[in-house]
């Protein structure tokens, strides 16, 4: 074989690949890894915390106070982060953003050292570097993810918050346990660095400044942004009155309200409850954000297909949130009669898995509705669904204190899943409202 029919064979190859993985795929993958990077940084603290609060002599007040602390800087900046997301570009700011909390990761520990308010400090800038990363990232998938993969391309990203939690849980239990409390600081915050300086180099603002993107993919990408254009351009401030926005923002509260519980006291559950070592509590918490990745992303892919077939986009998104959050809210409510370890497990990852499936209706809904503003909105969003991590997980503790189990507060989130579904599937549309 000449050696022009070998570059000619590697040509084709490589166009091949490009078919097959196309630009579009690295930016959600990057994206992706975003996502798992920040929940690393957001979780290890709570394993670390543990030996800091013995090394250091915080009291229990001193440690939910510096454990809270990040969600100051993680809800303030967020609708500031999709105006910057929208006027600067989503692949400037997501690249600010997670070179910005890296500094705070590895600034961690010499904060701990010197005081308790640098400490704090230290925290609440984590939050605001974290803010950006879901108001970036849409206003990047308005660009780069075409209609027809808009439901696995969001519950992907997402899918980076179970695998970040799983993974910031078991390396920084066993960091801690061989190198002390600061290695796991350290190491995630490098890992920050190392994906800032590869997403500045390989990751292109809009596709048609991508040197190597192939120009199928481009003409496919081409084609949605042109009938973004050609829409009306309804304001920020009539879209946050429209009733379908609204009903995005009531499922996302929702979803959270429950995903924030399982974040906060699956382990104290499992122990306190169903009397699992404390060995063992990690693992049973752990398993049910893989059935949460496993079923959000299996019915992504359902959710694609039908909609391609045919199929009208606001009745996938309505059943799927409908399925979800109504099947979150009866797997829950069944938890209450669980009598084992292993009953109590398989029906908590049956609600988290009808969770994760939940990503896939409201979470690509704002890309369907509202693609320019997209950013800012799900700034909104996520602002109000980041009240449950603070309300919704004080008044669990509350509810746990008065009656000596887990079953009202159980009742008391399957109630909240209940009502957002039921708001969701009234109010929730795919119409196009710019």
């Amino acid at each position: 074989m000449t050696e022009q029919e070998q570059s000619a064979g590697l040509l084709v190859a490589d166009n091949a690949l490009r078919q097959v993985w196309g630009r579009r795929h690295v930016l959600l993958a990057m994206c992706f890894l975003a996502m798992f990077i920040a929940y690393t940084d957001r979780v290890n603290i709570s394993v670390a915390s543990v030996a800091m609060r013995e090394q250091l002599g915080w009291t229990q007040t001193v440690k939910g106070i510096v454990l809270s602390s990040f969600f100051i800087g993680y809800m303030l900046f967020m609708v500031a982060s999709g105006w910057l997301a929208t006027r600067l570009g989503g692949k400037r700011v997501l690249a600010i953003s997670v070179a910005w909390w890296s500094v705070f990761t590895l600034l961690t520990p010499w904060a701990a050292s010197v005081s308790i308010a640098a400490l704090i400090a230290a925290r609440i800038a984590l939050g605001i570097g974290e803010a950006a990363v879901m108001p970036a990232t849409y206003e990047l998938f308005r660009r780069w993810v075409p209609k027809s993969e808009r439901s696995r391309a969001v519950t992907r990203f997402l899918s980076g918050i179970p695998i970040g939690q799983i993974v910031g849980f078991l390396v920084t239990g066993w960091l801690t346990s061989r190198f002390g409390w600061p290695a796991s600081f350290y190491l995630f915050g490098l890992i920050g660095f190392i994906w800032t300086a590869l997403w500045v180099a390989r990751v292109s603002n809009d596709p048609a400044d991508d040197k190597y993107i192939t120009t199928e993919e481009l003409r496919l990408l081409q084609a949605d942004t042109e009938t973004q254009q050609a829409a009306s351009g309804a304001s920020l401030r009539k879209l946050l009155a429209k009733p379908p926005v609204w009903a995005i923002f009531v499922a996302h509260f929702c979803n959270n309200w429950g995903l924030y519980l399982l974040i906060a006291w699956l382990p104290s559950y499992f122990r306190e409850a169903m009397g699992v070592s404390f060995a063992n509590a990690g693992a049973y918490a752990a398993a049910p954000w893989l059935a949460a990745f496993a079923a959000g992303n299996g019915v992504a892919v359902l959710a694609d297909k039908a909609i391609a077939r045919g199929v009208s986009v606001v009745l996938i998104r309505k059943l799927i949130v409908g399925v979800g959050l109504l099947g979150f809210a009866g797997f829950l409510l069944l938890v209450r009669e669980a009598h084992s370890p292993t009953s109590a497990l398989f029906l908590v990852c049956a609600a988290t898995g009808a969770l994760g499936i939940c990503w896939s209706g409201f979470a690509p809904n704002m890309l369907d509705i509202a693609p320019r503003h997209c950013a800012v909105l799900i700034g909104v969003s996520n602002t109000l669904a980041t009240i449950p991590g603070v309300a919704g997980v004080a008044i669990t503790g509350w509810l746990v204190d008065r009656t000596g189990t887990y079953s009202a507060t159980f009742t008391l989130t399957a109630a909240v899943a209940i009502l957002g579904a039921l708001i969701y599937c009234i109010f929730g549309s795919a119409k196009h409202i710019e």
